[in-house]
């Protein structure tokens, strides 16, 4: 299990993968709004280093476990963010107030499905950069 220490290769491995994460989300967010906000890549960049986190603490959990997982968390997070940039401090970031069951127009279940694809997305990405990193090998004494 030497992969899941926690060391200063793992920390910066990680470090830039919030940063690629960032920019990814900011990216899609670019593509389907046709705006974004700096605080959505801490968010994207946050949750995808989460997302990746999650096949390496679980050993390697079923995919649609992991796609569930990144929903709930990307949710969560979006939800107490929301309450502060948007609800709070007033900056007006995003608003899901027009969607159905939203919840303080923060999260809604349209967005939360579509966590649930980006997830796999999200999963696959963090799995390859550390496949590259790694030589095209696997961490030791992983399954896959």
């Amino acid at each position: 299990m030497r992969c899941r220490l926690i060391t200063a290769r793992s920390l910066a491995l990680h470090s830039g993968m919030a940063v690629l994460g960032g920019l990814a989300y900011m990216g899609i967010e670019l593509l389907w709004r046709g705006r974004t906000h700096w605080t959505m890549g801490v968010l994207g960049g946050v949750c995808f280093v989460l997302i990746g986190l999650l096949d390496e603490i679980q050993e390697h959990p079923p995919l649609p476990l992991q796609m569930l997982q990144g929903a709930a968390i990307v949710t969560g997070l979006e939800l107490l963010v929301g309450l502060v940039v948007n609800r709070w401090l007033g900056w007006g970031v995003w608003d899901y107030s027009d969607m159905p069951c939203n919840l303080w127009g923060q999260v809604c279940p349209q967005f939360s499905a579509a966590w649930f694809g980006l997830s796999f997305v999200a999963v696959k990405l963090e799995n390859l950069v550390h496949w590259l990193l790694n030589g095209g090998k696997s961490c030791e004494n992983d399954e896959k």
